[in-house]
């Protein structure tokens, strides 16, 4: 599908590199354009990169009334030799339309996703923020936008893709872990449901329990499954635990945890990181043992947005603290976060196909 550019006038579009003075907050700012494309009458058409702008929708639309929203989150860097390339959209691209057949919406073409991601990068290149660990975060859509109360998939849809200059998530690497509580009181989704989707549904469900975290002097919720018996989920990340012999154990992908991208391409680094990474199911009575009687010396979450999170201390609902090894971040997790974030700004050799330079149209 051809995609038409309906530009800002030169004059009005961002003129100069970008160089902010101090680090940028991760998430706030917007470029000049975004990409966006139209569904109805069983078929995509009008691909166009336009002026970021408002969406006009009707009132009554899908989205605004049940959730028939899908989501995804990646990131575009900048490398030594001053070109941008885009992290592994590929996958992005794919769990998009993974998430919209759970949902009740159209796949879109992958390729089609791809190539307006990097068309609306290169419009937008100036707005690359130059500072130490920064990134365009990528951030694609879809809604349903068809007038209708009735409780049925929607018939017209909008995809979209915007995009967001933006500092690193730790503006001075990952130096302080984060508490997470224990809790069987929250459920982040349950079998038969959404949760290995990227849906907004899913996220708004999140924020009471987040906020009740923050509550106990955590910053999220260690997510059990319904029976609060098998870790899943700590917040909007995967979980991860390091063992005494340094093997990486990440719970086991089913329909009630999303299949992060940052998990799936740790665990295809296993040869480069040096270390054995695998998957399980896992108990959190053995998790708590475990971090006990030292058998687990680290922990954390795996995402897009920080890449590694380290854990350095459980709370539990009674106010009992359990500090993961020394309460510090460790070495094999601090060792994933330079690997991985070597790889994407180009400071370290990726593997075939992770990487996709953005061309000048």
């Amino acid at each position: 599908m051809k995609i038409e550019l309906k530009l800002k006038p030169q004059s009005e579009r961002r003129q100069d590199v970008f160089k902010p003075e101090k680090p940028l907050p991760f998430g706030q700012l917007r470029t000049d354009h975004m990409f966006v494309v139209d569904y109805a009458d069983g078929v995509w058409k009008e691909a166009r990169i336009v002026p970021y702008a408002n969406f006009s929708i009707a009132p009554g639309a899908t989205a605004l009334h049940y959730s028939q929203e899908i989501f995804e989150g990646a990131k575009a860097f900048m490398h030594p030799d001053g070109e941008i390339y885009s992290f592994r959209i590929d996958k992005n691209a794919k769990r998009m339309n993974i998430s919209a057949e759970t949902v009740c919406m159209p796949k879109i073409d992958e390729d089609l996703q791809i190539e307006g991601i990097q068309r609306l990068i290169d419009v937008d290149r100036k707005w690359f923020p130059i500072q130490e660990g920064a990134s365009l975060y990528i951030r694609p859509f879809m809604f349903g936008t068809e007038d209708m109360l009735g409780v049925k998939p929607s018939k017209t849809f909008t995809y979209a893709v915007i995009l967001s200059p933006s500092g690193p998530y730790y503006p001075k690497g990952i130096t302080e872990p984060v508490k997470l509580l224990i809790s069987d009181r929250f459920h982040r989704a349950a079998p038969g449901g959404t949760g290995s989707s990227k849906t907004g549904g899913n996220y708004a469900a999140s924020l009471r329990a987040g906020e009740y975290a923050y509550s106990k002097g955590a910053s999220q919720v260690l997510y059990l499954d319904c029976t609060n018996t098998y870790i899943e989920e700590c917040g909007a990340m995967n979980h991860y635990h390091v063992m005494k012999d340094g093997t990486v154990v990440i719970p086991e992908f089913t329909e009630s945890i999303l299949r992060a991208i940052t998990s799936e391409s740790v665990i295809e680094l296993e040869k480069e990181l040096g270390r054995k990474v695998i998957q399980q199911r896992i108990k959190i009575d053995d998790f708590i043992k475990g971090i006990e009687n030292g058998d687990i010396t680290e922990a954390g979450g795996f995402g897009t947005a920080a890449v590694v999170s380290p854990v350095g201390t459980y709370i539990f609902e009674d106010g009992r603290e359990l500090k993961v090894g020394d309460g510090r971040i460790g070495s094999v997790s601090k060792s994933i976060y330079e690997y991985y974030t070597g790889i994407q700004t180009g400071r370290v050799k990726a593997p075939a196909g992770w990487l996709r330079k953005v061309e000048r149209y």
